[in-house]
């Protein structure tokens, strides 16, 4: 196993997760080289990376005998399929949320990077989002006491059907439970690992809605801590994306991080304001003083850090520490996310 140099990597995709999620993170960096794309139809990757090899089909890029690492950033419904194939062509895989539609699926991959010797990775960047490393750091300094109650939210207003048809159409890990809800679920797990219970609600309420469009997750632990997770398309009003409840005091955090936002602007993981927010967004901490006398305390946000991410992977591959989310993370998410079977 090669232990040094640049990890050659390929990307099944160049949309908006590519272009945004992926790209700036390979390039300009020590750690990686990004040799080839995946483009079917528009060729756009060369603008932004002249030197990239843009192939026509997954299976053009899988067989190039450079590539080491695989990035499935495909439609949901063809992660499985996708990762499935890159192993057995001798990669490594990088898989975007949701990582697959079914827990069986799941264990299929992780099961095939076993046999193969390969690591396969959930690609969860949002355990580096600011307000969500905000929310960790008031946590690990146990300011709000032991934790009671803690509301997780992603609000979005769209009311019309949306263009993805992997996303607004009856098919494997469709909906907005799967879509932005395993982001939510991922950092609750991370937080706190698997409950011992959860009752979850799902429906559709935009005209014309094929699949859920909300969903609520309530997650019960066996310290007595409950986590409520929701996630919509119609909220006209976003609400705080944390708030936390302890014996101790209260915090509450917007969502606020800048990462995507930058990024689509053009601003580089390099540059110095990459992950900062700006100062009048940052956490408000309500703490007991004594006596029942409270204190109000600004929390200073945690810059964003989506490097992290390729950092771990990288760490991974070439010295072979344990990767930030772990196959058992994800067997349990994918439980929680997995389809009431209709009777």
């Amino acid at each position: 196993m090669n232990k040094q140099g640049k990890i050659t990597t390929g990307l099944l995709a160049y949309g908006m997760s590519g272009k945004v999620f992926h790209a700036p993170f390979l390039c300009d960096n020590d750690l990686f080289d990004l040799h080839a794309v995946v483009e079917r139809t528009h060729k756009n990757a060369h603008k932004d990376y002249p030197d990239i090899t843009s192939y026509d089909s997954v299976d053009e890029l899988l067989l190039d005998p450079l590539i080491e690492l695989v990035i499935v950033n495909t439609p949901n419904d063809t992660h499985f399929e996708f990762a499935k194939r890159a192993i057995e062509y001798g990669k490594h895989v990088l898989i975007e949320k949701p990582f697959a539609p079914t827990l069986e699926e799941a264990n299929e991959l992780f099961a095939l990077g076993e046999k193969y010797r390969k690591h396969v990775f959930a690609y969860h960047n949002r355990r580096f989002d600011s307000d969500f490393l905000s929310l960790q750091y008031v946590l690990d300094k146990n300011f709000v006491g032991q934790p009671i109650e803690l509301h997780l939210r992603f609000d979005r207003y769209k009311t019309a059907i949306g263009p993805k048809v992997f996303k607004e159409t009856k098919r494997p890990a469709a909906g907005v439970l799967y879509d932005l809800g395993s982001h939510l679920l991922d950092q609750a797990i991370s937080l706190f690992g698997k409950p011992k219970s959860m009752t979850k609600i799902a429906g559709a309420y935009r005209a014309g809605s094929e699949v859920d469009d909300y969903g609520t997750i309530i997650l019960s632990y066996v310290d007595g801590l409950n986590v409520f997770i929701t996630t919509s398309l119609l909220v006209a009003d976003p609400q705080a994306a944390f708030v936390l409840h302890g014996t101790q005091g209260s915090f509450v955090k917007q969502r606020t991080d800048v990462q995507e936002a930058q990024l689509l602007a053009g601003i580089k993981p390099q540059d110095a304001i990459y992950g900062l927010e700006e100062a009048n967004v940052d956490g408000l901490l309500t703490i007991n003083k004594g006596d029942g006398e409270l204190e109000k305390l600004i929390v200073p946000s945690e810059k964003g850090r989506y490097e992290q991410v390729f950092q771990h992977v990288y760490d991974s591959i070439r010295h072979d520490a344990p990767y930030y989310v772990t196959a058992d993370q994800i067997r349990w998410q994918l439980e929680i996310l997995a389809p009431a079977k209709r009777k």
